[in-house]
């Protein structure tokens, strides 16, 4: 046991340690310098080195510790020394309309081939009328209607010869052709042909038969005679279009020759105008224009002419459209169409040959985003689909778009809780994301980190137009860093709750129209933090002080101590002292917890209530039963009570209460124990000696208050000034203990006693009175029983 002195209650940090007198003079911390992270950065470097597609990075870490922006930081210093990747481009599929081709082509290609296309059509409708309406076309136009006609005209003169050997006269006629028998080489009138016998009628009618059949075969002639002309008028127009056409398509082959996809797209768009001539040959306003000759168009989804080395893309919002990219639909005619220039990227396809990060917590609110991601992952493919048919429902025809290669590095940023369950319960994880990059939320105290703090200042200095700190202001925003870890060997690593200190602290010296910022005004900034989140802490210090909440600070009492609980708000915590009382009679229910039995008592409470079970048994029940009903609990509390750091303090009410020995009200306690006596170390010592100081200062601090800690926690104090200055003029104490014997002799001033040789404990002492209170209590339920077994 052992009184800390004022110098052991906080680390301070020497503002002569730093080689500036403000931070103006210095450069600031470069942006992708991290503070601290060297088992993080390590592990980016390894993961972003390999490359791999199995190799994809979780960033884990705690909240405010600034992993997104680092990772950021660090992925644009390390993508500006990469290649930029190529454009990505989709193009009509000649062959299959409803699955547009990718084009993967150089930087700034992409826009090239657009306009270049653009050109193409625009060249094409204006030479296209041109070349078809030249006299040279014109001619041989002539020349196969002229062939075409004079053998039509043949066909119809043997025609109409054969038709006159037979009998018959041939009339054209708008509806077609007519037979009109003959006699004596004039047209036949009804009288005459009423006035044939039925003989010569029949001659007649067989012949008009056999007339009628070569009129048929005639007319299939014809026909046949049209469509040679027509086809011989299509390769003609294909002849003259394709002479006006291939050179221009030529140049942009040659031009393209190093990429086969363009070169296979322009041999189809060459072929396709050829298909459809008639569509250049008339005109037509811009915008149907447009509408007609889109598939001719190219659709740039990703341009990386202006894009410096390999992209970084943050994805906010992981939805699936957002991440695979989605096909956009539009009324036409009252029915809802889509083609490929209306297919949007997604962050994946910005991100290619580049970095992909995307924040766990949003990720995983989208299950339908992270199963196509680890497809995407498996088959190295970025799929544009429609969501519901990635869930199997089915869907009206619409366009696939051709999967592109994928070659993006993944970061997931996220807490080690989503982590540990997703190694836990996904192997496609495992399989995909072989690094993980861990922030801590604190680093060492060292003095390599504690020189970048002026840097890292006068960089949110230049950010965002703050004051600079002049070197009392930089160490104490430093153990600002201590205080938040609540260690005097660490730092914290959430810059961003220091970062809203150095913000608040330089609003001040702007009050205070100081030039720069000193120590006072980051102890001004904290105390006014502290004080815009205290109200609860107030509103309890004030039930104390009316004597709505019992705590007393002064005299003695047995069975009754002053134990330490923290209260945590989020972004306050706060201690206060709880009177923890324990009452001692005969029976046979051993030490009952109260709050357990009132189902407030969580597991780790409860624990700590058998371990303390267990340091009595082995300290008092090595020679007989141990034969009592104890019961413990924390006065006027009306809340679950979780943890174990009151369990040394539920061992001091219990002693007491079995001694008979008053425990002093003015210390308070925290710390946990072991079955062996031990006191161990508790987290929150810092608030809880604070909540006490201030409950005793509200009743009036005599000069004989204080809290007993573990010895553990001596490293842990990062006290206020207040406090320690307190300590200083010897109005409060604090002790450390590294066992129960010494928390009790200094909370009674009595020796706790020591086993003899022969078993007994030192008389007169602690051990020994509790030892006797046991013999008798257990000598009285031996006494009950004999009485009942004689009646």
């Amino acid at each position: 046991m052992r009184e800390l002195r004022p110098e052991e209650l906080r680390r301070r940090c020497d503002p002569e340690l730093f080689d500036f007198e403000t931070t103006a003079e210095i450069e600031p911390l470069k942006r992708g310098e991290v503070i601290g992270q060297e088992r993080a950065i390590e592990a980016l470097e390894c993961g972003l080195g390999i490359k791999d597609s199995r190799y994809n990075i979780y960033v884990a870490g705690g909240p405010g510790t600034g992993k997104m922006s680092i990772v950021q930081a660090f992925l644009e210093r390390i993508s500006a020394e990469e290649p930029r990747p190529p454009d990505i481009c989709y193009v009509h599929n000649f062959e299959d309309p409803y699955s547009p081709r990718y084009l993967l082509l150089p930087p700034g290609m992409g826009s090239q081939l657009r306009a270049d296309m653009g050109k193409l059509i625009e060249l094409v409708r204006r030479d296209l009328p041109t070349a078809l309406g030249s006299e040279e076309y014109q001619e041989q136009k002539r020349k196969i209607d002229d062939e075409i006609n004079r053998r039509k005209n043949e066909l119809f003169a043997r025609l109409k010869e054969e038709a006159r050997t037979r009998g018959f006269l041939l009339q054209r006629t708008p509806i077609g052709i007519n037979t009109i028998p003959l006699i004596a080489g004039q047209p036949m009138t009804d009288e005459q042909f009423k006035q044939l016998t039925p003989e010569e009628r029949a001659v007649l009618e067989r012949r008009g038969e056999e007339i009628k059949a070569k009129i048929e075969e005639a007319i299939r002639q014809t026909g046949q005679l049209e469509e040679e002309r027509a086809r011989r008028l299509e390769e003609l127009n294909r002849r003259v279009a394709a002479f006006a056409i291939e050179p221009k398509v030529n140049v942009l082959k040659e031009a393209y020759r190093d990429h086969p996809r363009v070169v296979e797209f322009l041999e189809g768009v060459k072929q396709d105008i050829l298909a459809n001539l008639p569509a250049f040959l008339e005109e037509v306003p811009d915008r149907e224009a447009r509408e007609r000759f889109k598939r001719y168009t190219v659709n740039v989804l990703v341009d990386n002419s202006k894009t410096e080395g390999a992209p970084v893309v943050v994805e906010n919002n992981a939805t699936y459209p957002n991440l695979f990219g989605r096909v956009e639909r539009r009324v036409h005619q009252g029915v809802m169409v889509a083609d490929f220039t209306q297919i949007r990227p997604g962050s994946l396809h910005r991100a290619n040959g580049g970095y992909l990060v995307l924040s766990a917590d949003n990720l995983f609110r989208y299950p339908l985003s992270w199963e196509a991601l680890k497809v995407a992952l498996k088959s190295g493919q970025i799929a544009i689909e429609d969501p519901a048919a990635t869930l199997g429902y089915a869907i009206t025809e619409g366009l696939k778009p051709e999967p592109i290669p994928m070659n993006v590095k993944l970061i997931i940023v996220g807490s080690r809780e989503i982590y540990d369950l997703l190694q836990a319960f996904d192997e496609d994880f495992q399989e995909f994301f072989k690094i993980k990059s861990e922030f801590d939320s604190e680093m060492d105290w060292d003095e390599r980190y504690i020189k970048q703090f002026g840097p890292f200042i006068r960089a949110r200095v230049l950010e965002r137009g703050l004051r600079d700190f002049d070197r009392s202001g930089v160490a104490r925003v430093v153990e600002y860093a201590a205080e938040l870890t609540g260690d005097q060997k660490k730092l914290s690593a959430r810059f961003s709750d220091i970062m809203a200190i150095i913000r608040e602290a330089s609003y001040c010296a702007e009050q205070d129209g100081s030039e720069y910022v000193t120590a006072e005004h980051v102890e001004r900034a904290i105390q006014r933090k502290h004080y815009r989140s205290n109200l609860i802490e107030e509103k309890i210090q004030e039930m104390i002080a009316r004597g709505e909440l019992r705590v007393e600070v002064e005299g003695a009492k047995v069975g009754q101590v002053n134990g330490l609980s923290v209260y945590n708000l989020g972004d306050f915590s706060f201690g206060r002292p709880t009177r923890i009382t324990a009452t001692v009679f005969a029976g046979k229910d051993g030490v009952v917890n109260i709050e357990r039995e009132a189902e407030l008592s969580g597991k780790i409470h409860t624990k700590g209530l058998l371990i303390l079970k267990g340091w009595l048994g082995e300290k008092f029940a090595y020679d007989k039963p141990l034969s009592l009903s104890a019961n413990l609990t924390f006065e006027q509390s009306y809340s679950p009570v979780d943890g174990d750091s009151a369990s040394s303090t539920e061992a001091y009410a219990l002693i007491s209460a079995l001694s008979g020995v008053p425990l002093k009200q003015g210390i308070a306690v925290t710390g946990s124990i072991d079955q062996k006596g031990e006191v161990q170390p508790i987290g929150g010592v810092n608030e809880k000696i604070e909540g006490f100081y201030k409950t005793c200062k509200l009743k009036g601090l005599s000069g004989e208050q204080g809290v007993i800690i573990p010895e553990g926690n001596v490293e842990n104090l990062m006290l206020s000034r207040e406090v320690i200055e307190a300590v200083k003029e010897g109005r409060f104490h604090i002790w450390a203990i590294k066992n129960l014997d010494e928390g009790i002799e200094l909370l009674t001033g009595q020796p706790a006693g020591r086993r003899l040789e022969n078993g007994q404990f030192e008389e007169g002492t602690i051990y020994w009175k509790v030892d006797k209170r046991l013999r008798e209590l257990g000598e009285s339920l031996k006494g009950e029983k004999g009485e009942e077994e004689g009646g």
